[in-house]
């Protein structure tokens, strides 16, 4: 059930109060408190979500090992498992940036990167010149940057692109007919060579993924490098906001070439974009928690569940599914988030997850695996940010193999972070706790 907070919470980040509000100032000729709450009510309502989360039907009915779970996962998203697709997995910088640079170098037609982060830095630098000579040798290059998470890319990686020959791009640049859309930002990180191989996960192009998360500079994530059919949804995305960003419409064999078979894995990508009124990686991981029977491993640095996902946590604890959650600790960038997801531990241990904090380094990718046989790697945080106001990918497999080796690593995370018991979340301390409450406002927003 939604708490009195949250209803109470929803109901200040409403609209149309504020603007009854400011007529009845506008009434009472106080014009400088009416511009005020005008300004207000503006702002609640370009901030409302447009995305509406599933609140029925997540009764615990299929289990990941049925047929028809994978029917239903298909129809329920609108995206069907292709087979025929290999999956690569890649932890850390020190693996997945080669790995990218490689394919770039062998790159014989197109590339296409979108990404929310993309800085200024040394290995900004080094994929900017690996892009610009593959522009230089004829290869078509296109690259869509979110305007704000990329913001401080620098005057000196957009001049060796665009002099490179790559065409550059801005997603949902902030212009004043375009407020309505000003939360709206692309999250996705891909990059597809030659249509046939993609890349996605947590990581985007700055120096601080670099190295293999030896200090509190280089940050734990993990990449995914897949060939095949599935590549063509990553494509898909790419090109449906490249069209509405630029008006140009990507086509031709080389961006699309023909699917073909390159290994034995039936892979989903799912594109998620609150412009559709339902998040569909919200919707994966709902069914996904919901069919469980034995266990939910999950790791996400940003992890501020609602109502409806707290419930489902219980209702799996309660059947007897052990839920372990792994989330970034001290080391985090995003303190909001972080204040927001710690006040929450307390309805989590009662549900009985187990809570884990990451405190090497910021933990930053985002995966989940269910009863060691379905799991899925993506963009995706486990928030509101992401469900509702960003665009998002997300490549989930039924497979075992690939779901031990990603538990596999999950474990090793595991046995160096720091366990969150209810006591130790009880004495956190006055000051903290306020923090927290005042965070909470904006829950809905991170």
């Amino acid at each position: 059930m939604k708490t009195a907070w949250t209803r109470i919470r929803r109901l200040l980040w409403s609209w149309w109060p504020w603007a009854l509000l400011c007529v009845y100032f506008i009434d009472q000729r106080n014009w400088w408190a009416a511009f005020g709450i005008a300004i207000w009510s503006g702002v609640c309502s370009l901030s409302t979500p447009i995305e509406f989360p599933p609140q029925y039907g997540l009764d615990h009915g299929l289990t990941v090992g049925d047929p028809e779970f994978l029917n239903t996962m298909a129809g329920a998203a609108g995206v069907p498992f292709s087979p025929g697709n290999s999956l690569k997995l890649l932890n850390n910088g020190d693996r997945f940036y080669p790995a990218m640079l490689e394919a770039i170098e062998q790159a014989k037609h197109t590339i296409t990167i979108e990404a929310y982060i993309y800085w200024a830095g040394e290995i900004g630098l080094q994929f900017a010149r690996a892009l610009a000579a593959a522009a230089t040798r004829g290869v078509r290059v296109k690259i869509l940057l979110d305007a704000v998470g990329s913001a401080s890319v620098g005057s000196e990686i957009l001049k060796i692109l665009e002099t490179g020959g790559c065409h550059v791009a801005w997603y949902n640049p902030i212009r004043w007919n375009h407020l309505r859309r000003l939360n709206n930002r692309t999250h996705r990180k891909s990059l597809v060579v030659d249509g046939r191989i993609g890349f996605t996960g947590g990581a985007g192009i700055a120096d601080h993924w670099t190295g293999d998360a030896q200090d509190d500079k280089h940050w734990r994530d993990l990449q995914i490098r897949i060939e095949g059919p599935a590549v063509r949804p990553l494509q898909t995305g790419f090109a449906q906001n490249w069209l509405e960003c630029t008006g140009e419409l990507v086509t031709g064999p080389h961006f699309y070439p023909a699917p073909s078979s390159v290994g034995d894995l039936s892979l989903q990508t799912i594109m998620s974009s609150p412009e559709t009124g339902a998040s569909t990686v919200r919707v994966m991981y709902c069914l996904a928690i919901s069919a469980a029977s034995e266990s939910i491993d999950i790791a996400n640095p940003y992890f501020v569940p609602d109502h409806v996902s707290i419930d489902l946590f219980r209702d799996a604890v309660k059947r007897g599914v052990r839920v372990r959650v792994m989330v970034a600790g001290v080391s985090n960038d995003t303190l909001i988030t972080r204040f927001n997801s710690v006040r929450l531990y307390g309805a989590l241990l009662d549900a009985g997850v187990e809570l884990y904090e990451y405190n090497r380094t910021m933990m930053h990718h985002k995966i989940m695996m269910i009863d060691g046989l379905w799991s899925t790697v993506g963009t995706a945080n486990f928030d509101n940010r992401s469900f509702s106001h960003n665009e998002e990918s997300n490549v989930s497999v039924l497979n075992e193999a690939v779901t031990r080796e990603l538990t596999v690593s999950f474990e090793r995370d595991i046995a160096v972070s720091e366990r969150v018991t209810k006591d130790g979340w009880k004495h956190r301390g006055l000051p903290h706790k306020t923090v927290e409450a005042l965070a909470s406002f904006v829950q809905d927003q991170v």
